[in-house]
């Protein structure tokens, strides 16, 4: 059989969907990529991309896409692997969108304490999802809820957030622990 597949990845036409943790690792995996070729391009060109707001556009949008990535990898392991997930999830909104909350479910739940394995980069994982909800609901402007939850910003209220290559490189490793994290022990 012959066939070609372009896009992400969501399903095999001979297998069927995807596992999720296969759909997430190529999900930031894609990100990775977009990140990389930034820095293969030439330095008129990364100049005028850097002028035109694209790169910045792009470390912010590798930032929300990190967190949207995990989300849904998350929930759809969550829902694979606790029985009565629906009654659980009940009135909890978007529970997988907040760090803290879904790492208390899946402590709760499923027997996984992804804070206490993950305690080195655990900050980092915070920051990243205070930045996530800084790029998405406040254009990119601090508040006094992201200085609460990533105290050791030298940022103030009102000024801007910057992410870097840096910042969506670390985003990525961090989160591809923290799908590694959410896959064990009992997953």
């Amino acid at each position: 059989m012959r066939y070609g597949v372009f896009g992400e990845h969501r399903f095999c036409p001979v297998c069927g969907p995807l596992a999720a943790k296969t759909v997430a690792l190529d999900a930031l995996s894609a990100d990775e990529v977009r990140i990389r070729v930034l820095g293969e391009v030439g330095r008129d060109t990364l100049a005028s991309l850097r002028e035109g707001g694209v790169l910045d556009r792009t470390y912010a949008d590798t930032i929300e896409n990190v967190v949207g990535i995990v989300e849904a990898f998350a929930e759809r392991t969550f829902r694979d692997c606790v029985p009565g997930a629906d009654a659980v999830l009940y009135g909890k909104g978007k529970i997988f969108q907040r760090l803290n909350d879904l790492a208390d479910l899946y402590r709760d739940h499923v027997g996984a304490d992804v804070r206490v394995h993950l305690a080195e980069v655990w900050p980092m994982l915070e920051a990243t999802w205070a930045a996530r909800h800084i790029h998405t609901h406040a254009d990119g402007v601090v508040d006094h809820k992201y200085l609460r939850q990533v105290p050791s910003s030298k940022l103030r209220v009102g000024q801007r957030l910057r992410s870097t290559s840096g910042d969506a490189h670390d985003a990525i490793d961090n989160a591809r622990r923290l799908i590694e994290g959410l896959s064990a022990p009992r997953l």
